[in-house]
């Protein structure tokens, strides 16, 4: 193996959980999940070799990833021929009253928009509000007002 897909193996094997959980995220099944995930795979591979290393390797996998996702919500492409790849992480198997209360959680946060669905996302998974605004592209100041903007709309929504 070439020392760029050892490289590319390591990254992806350090990320996959971030990779997953975007997917999982924006997709209604482990089956979408993990077409999204190899989808995900595939863009990250494709834009190794640009990634310049100016910004935090987790910071780009999450821009791809989300940037992916978003644009397959918006396309649903049809007839793309994937080959499974494993994961080794599935969060639609287990079941506890934790799993339980992060699907309710989900299940509001897939009534948001895309973008909001990915700002939230990203402040679920503990990335600092710097590192938010790296990724969707906005001021710090705008996620702050948009994550409280958000959080008070994940209130209100009914079950």
């Amino acid at each position: 193996m070439e020392q760029k897909e050892q490289e590319f193996t390591r990254l992806v094997e350090k990320h996959k959980t971030v990779v997953y959980t975007v997917c999982y995220m924006f997709s209604g099944s482990r089956e979408e999940a993990e077409d999204l995930f190899q989808d995900v795979l595939v863009r990250l591979w494709q834009g190794y070799d640009t990634f310049r290393g100016e910004s935090d390797a987790r910071t780009w996998i999450y821009r791809v990833s989300l940037n992916t996702c978003i644009n397959r919500q918006k396309k649903k492409k049809r007839g793309a021929r994937h080959i499974p790849l494993s994961i080794d992480v599935d969060f639609f198997e287990e079941i506890s009253d934790r799993t339980l209360q992060v699907r309710r959680l989900y299940a509001r946060i897939n009534r948001l928009g895309l973008v909001d669905r990915a700002l939230i996302l990203l402040w679920l998974e503990g990335l600092s509000y710097e590192e938010i605004g790296a990724v969707i592209g906005i001021s710090v100041k705008n996620v702050s007002f948009q994550l409280y903007r958000i959080k008070e709309e994940l209130k209100k929504m009914d079950i």
